[in-house]
């Protein structure tokens, strides 16, 4: 039995798209000499941030807190050891903002409801529905993925056959910024933010059966 040839390639895919929807996340902190009061001023600081982002169209659903911490302040003193100065309680807050033009001003409600107990740790822009994009990078994977295949095939003196196998590769997100036509979300207050473009990659493995070129012109 003559045995099967095969060719396997990996294609690559990129796609890009104005994002809808920036996640930002937050993170409140207090200092007290007790436990407990810290830990209950972190909840009212946290309360004050998450009614500020509401009020500024964060829907309730898009509010998450992702972290929640209560621990001691330790500091070491000559012939003491450890001594226990204080208390710090800390949450995280993740809020989606949509549209991201929306964000500038949320943001400023937010820092002014947590005053000096409050910490920006980051914003990720993104998408409502990636479903799109996402397909668009999967397409330009196959056809990347095809067309190097063939070229390999020719080069070998053979053409594709059928498909045997198909794995798709995680895809991954990329802030890109857009050229040319960089949008930029003013606000009437707090820090503007450049929406820019961000480019959703796939990657797809792939393997053919290789046919013979005298068979398929026969």
């Amino acid at each position: 039995m003559t045995p099967v040839r095969t060719i396997t390639v990996t294609g690559e895919g990129t796609a890009e798209a104005v994002p809808d929807l920036l996640t930002l996340t937050l993170a409140v902190e207090v200092r007290r000499d007790a436990a407990g009061a810290a830990y209950d001023d972190a909840g009212e600081v946290t309360s004050a941030v998450t009614d500020a982002l509401r009020g500024h169209g964060v829907a309730e659903r898009d509010l998450r807190t992702s972290g929640l911490n209560l621990r001691a302040e330790l500091v070491w003193a000559e012939n003491q050891g450890q001594k226990v100065t204080g208390y710090v309680a800390s949450t995280t807050l993740v809020a989606r903002v949509s549209p991201p033009s929306a964000a500038p001003v949320a943001i400023s409600a937010a820092v002014a409801a947590g005053g000096d107990t409050l910490r920006i740790n980051g914003i990720e822009q993104g998408f409502t529905d990636s479903s799109a994009v996402a397909a668009r990078a999967q397409e330009a994977a196959w056809r990347e993925a095809e067309a190097k295949a063939a070229r390999f095939a020719a080069l070998a003196g053979a053409r594709l056959g059928q498909v045997l196998s198909i794995d798709q590769r995680p895809e991954r997100g990329l802030p890109v910024p857009m050229m040319g036509d960089m949008k930029r979300a003013v606000a009437a207050q707090g820090v503007a933010i450049e929406t820019g473009s961000v480019a959703v990659s796939a990657s797809v493995v792939v393997q053919w059966e290789l046919e013979s070129a005298e068979r398929s012109a026969g």
